[in-house]
This record gives structure tokens, C-alpha cells and sequence, in this order.
């Protein structure tokens, strides 16, 4: 199914901070999955997104949905596109959001602090 969508190569499906900031305040039901380290995501990330460092992610899918958009989220985009073949891979519907939290930071977007 999944290669119906995005075809059969290794490109998965991207955003950039704009798009997705713009599906965010749209309503969108998109999950946002960060997949930094601890100290990373307390120096700053998206609102009401859910830390799963990268190596934890295969221990714990059960804790991501399976009925909406997963949106990943490092800081430069190369942990999420892991992120995101691992989580297609495993039949979830998953977006790599392109230049990570530095593009996020970049096009002046808000970021959350702490926990």
C-alpha cells in the first residue's frame, strides 16, 4: 500500500518547516515526533511534540498512532529521514520535515522550552 503512495524508491515524503507550521495551525491532526536527544528537545522544540530519541523509536512504535500523519523532527533533517523510512517500514504513515529543528529556528518559527 505504502508503495502505492509514495512509490517504491527510498525518498520518503517531506516537508519543510513552513508546510508543516502551516498544517500544525491548520488543525491538522499531524503527530510530531521528535527524535533528538533528551538535552536537545529541552533547548527547544515544536509545541506539543513527543520525544522518542532515534535509537529508543524500534522499542517503542506501540507508543505512536497508527491513524494519522507522523510528523519527524531532528535538528538538521538526517535522524528524522531514519526516523521516517524506519516508521514506513513498519507500515506507519510518516513525513520528514526537511532541515529540522535549525530550519524550524530559521524561518523564525515559535519553539517550546524545557519539557
Amino acid at each position: 500500500m505504502f508503495k502505492s503512495l509514495f512509490g517504491s524508491s527510498s525518498s520518503s515524503a517531506s516537508l519543510s518547516a513552513a508546510e508543516a507550521k502551516k498544517r500544525i495551525d491548520a488543525g491538522d491532526s499531524m503527530f510530531v515526533l521528535d527524535v533528538r536527544q533528551p538535552e536537545e528537545f529541552h533547548g527547544g522544540h515544536i509545541a506539543g511534540a513527543k520525544l522518542i530519541p532515534l535509537g529508543e523509536l524500534p522499542k517503542r512504535l506501540k507508543e505512536l498512532p497508527t491513524d494519522r500523519d507522523i510528523l519527524c523532527v531532528c535538528a538538521s533533517g538526517s535522524r528524522s529521514s531514519a526516523a521516517t523510512r524506519q516508521l514506513l517500514g513498519a507500515g506507519y504513515k510518516a513525513i520528514n520535515m526537511q532541515g529540522g529543528m535549525m530550519g524550524w529556528q530559521m524561518s523564525g518559527l515559535p519553539m517550546q522550552k524545557g519539557k
